[in-house]
């Protein structure tokens, strides 16, 4: 099956300094936007990281504190970035845990809010473990019949993850053929933040996905303990789900000063 776009959509993946969404970095950004007249845009950038890349990390992606070190820094390419991006809808392999969070990360430090709210996210990678569950190298090997070459750099990464793509709606006509169709598909929507902390019950509540509160309404734990949402706001949680609990707290307030 075709798709059938009706604005931009922007495929992508990172390699960073390690793993932490919040206190890590990126190093290698690469994107392919493609266009409702199927034309494709690539970009890859390399930045400085301005913090040291762990012996972990470039084990996997292979690049050195050395190489990155006359590299700009992301804050140098934020504007250009945000702006290439614009108002597209954005892909990736496991990018709703990860590649997503830590952009926006990386554009909150720079003053930028990178709202994903009202954009469709296709996580490729939840496609698969809901057809075939397996990791993106073995997705390749699957759905192309190919194994990557030079694994673990963003460019090739966000090209194989745009190639299973294509091959999975060939593979699956079943997904629909607009991006919200298969947005709504990997159950995204039920999320109320990317990393799924906060979720949709069965009756459209925004309940906890973790902790002690697994499972109950946000609205009523912070009103029963206020702290709670406090707690979460000093320790490390994204600011994409920091966001997130301060819009319900926030609709709290003006239901209490509307009388509700």
């Amino acid at each position: 099956m075709d798709l059938a776009l009706k604005k931009p959509i922007v495929f992508f993946d990172i390699e960073s300094t390690g793993l932490s969404v919040i206190h890590d970095r990126i190093i290698e950004i690469s994107f392919i936007k493609v266009y409702p007249d199927e034309s494709e845009d690539r970009r890859t950038y390399l930045f400085n990281p301005t913090i040291p890349i762990s012996a972990e990390a470039t084990k996997v992606h292979g690049i050195t504190n050395e190489q990155v070190a006359s590299c700009p820094t992301f804050s140098e390419k934020a504007k250009e970035i945000f702006e290439f991006i614009g108002d597209s809808d954005l892909s990736g392999f496991n990018a709703l845990k990860f590649d997503i969070p830590m952009l926006i990360e990386e554009f909150q430090r720079n003053g930028i809010n990178f709202d994903v709210s009202k954009r469709n996210l296709v996580d490729v990678q939840i496609i698969f473990h809901k057809m075939e569950e397996r990791t993106l190298s073995a997705a390749y090997k699957f759905y192309c019949d190919k194994e990557i070459e030079n694994a673990h750099s963003a460019d090739a990464d966000t090209a194989a993850t745009y190639e299973v793509f294509k091959a999975q709606l060939k593979r699956y006509p079943n997904l629909g053929a607009s991006i919200a169709e298969i947005s709504d598909f990997t159950g995204i929507n039920q999320r109320a933040d990317l990393e799924g902390r906060i979720v949709y019950n069965d009756k459209n509540i925004a309940v906890f996905n973790f902790g002690k509160h697994k499972g109950k309404a946000v609205e009523e734990i912070f009103t029963k303990e206020p702290s709670y949402y406090n707690w979460m706001m000093d320790n490390d949680f994204s600011t994409n789900t920091k966001q997130v609990i301060t819009n319900i707290k926030m609709k709290m307030l003006q239901q209490k000063l509307n009388g509700g």
